[in-house]
């Protein structure tokens, strides 16, 4: 062997073309098998091929790889901006949502607060068609034109209208939570205060009747509040403590000896009372006829002015004693029942109580059954 050729390493030809291996250092040199040589030797020549430019596909893919890695840096913060794009825009359709959603609650909120109003207006409205009915069939007149007599009387009327329904109203609870103790066989203090409250509510009504009576006497002593049947029994405004007395007297069996006294003599004195007053009556109407023709002329017509309105002054002079005439009758009911409380026993006058409601409840029963009755 040749000195010169130590460094040199044998040549290898591969097709028409030797390659010179030199001799690396060891850790620089990859472990190729035969194989893999001869694989990279048949793709060299390939390579060389005339139909295939080495040099050129090799610098086009050099420039594509660095265009792809640049591409890379470019997108790579576009995907992050529109990541913060996308990101704001779900924030502002959440916020959308909620106000949506917010805005949605608030109408459905104000739609329920006008529904709630409506029915509000429709149930005053009714009881204010309901009320103007009654007054006329009552034959209750409210004026619009300016006529304050009449508007002034009809008000009053109407007023104590209202008041006596809310009254009735009340009356019939405090009836009901009697009867529940009566049946649950409450104690005798327990009833006791419901009783006491009962009778306290009859003094209420006598009250109100009192202050309507001022402003409209003849709609009370007519009892256009109470209902036809009502007003058939109808004595100065109100019932006759003698025959109510009488109605309970059966009811209210077993009675002691000196409660049956006690009753009796009450009844007597009512009915003597009750005598009393509608002679007071008769001679008061009988009085303001006799004033009332004193004025006429012999064809019919009034006479002397100036005796006439003499004769009209009397006239409204006896007038004003209606309203003591009521009054009196009031106070001789009120008497009559607060009498009844003393002589009978807790459990009697809630008995009696219960009979006197039962009583009045059939007759504005009845009159509702006749006002509905079928007609020909």
């Amino acid at each position: 062997m040749n000195p010169a050729s130590a460094d040199i390493t044998p040549a290898t030809r591969i097709g028409s073309m030797s390659f010179t291996q030199e001799t690396l250092p060891q850790s620089n040199l990859l472990p190729f098998s035969s194989d893999q040589f001869e694989n990279w030797g048949d793709s060299a020549m390939v390579d060389n091929s005339p139909r295939t430019d080495t040099s050129t596909d090799v610098d086009t893919d050099d420039r594509n790889e660095r265009f792809d890695k640049g591409k890379v840096i470019i997108v790579a913060p576009s995907d992050s901006s529109d990541r913060s794009k996308e990101k704001a825009g779900d924030q502002k359709a959440l916020r959308r949502l909620a106000q949506n959603r917010e805005a949605a609650r608030k109408s459905r909120l104000r739609k329920k607060a006008y529904v709630q109003q409506l029915e509000n207006s429709r149930l005053k409205l009714t009881q204010i068609e309901q009320e103007l009915q009654r007054a006329r069939q009552q034959g209750i007149f409210i004026s619009s034109s300016g006529d304050q007599s009449h508007s002034t009387g009809g008000n009053g009327a109407l007023t104590f209208d209202m008041e006596y329904a809310r009254w009735l109203e009340e009356h019939n609870r405090q009836i009901n939570e009697l009867r529940a103790a009566v049946n649950a066989h409450a104690s005798d203090p327990e009833l006791r205060v419901i009783v006491d409250g009962v009778a306290a509510h009859f003094d209420e009504i006598f009250r109100l009747k009192g202050v309507a009576a001022k402003a409209d006497v003849f709609h009370m002593l007519s009892g256009m509040w109470k209902t036809p049947a009502e007003r058939c029994f109808l004595w100065l405004g109100g019932f006759r403590s003698s025959e109510l007395l009488k109605l309970l007297a059966d009811q209210l069996e077993p009675l002691t000896e000196q409660q049956l006294v006690g009753i009796c003599n009450l009844q007597q004195s009512s009915q003597q009372a009750e005598d009393a007053l509608s002679q007071g009556m008769e001679a008061l109407q009988q009085s303001l006829a006799e004033t009332l023709a004193g004025s006429l002329g012999p064809s019919g017509s009034s006479g002397n002015v100036a005796n006439y309105m003499g004769q009209m002054a009397m006239a409204m002079g006896k007038l004003g004693t209606l309203e003591d005439f009521l009054r009196q009758a009031d106070k001789l009911r009120q008497q009559t029942l607060q009498q009844m409380h003393r002589i009978l026993t807790t459990r009697q006058s809630a008995r009696a109580l219960l009979a006197i409601n039962d009583y009045f409840s059939r007759l504005r029963a009845l009159s509702s059954l006749w006002l509905a009755r079928p007609r020909e």
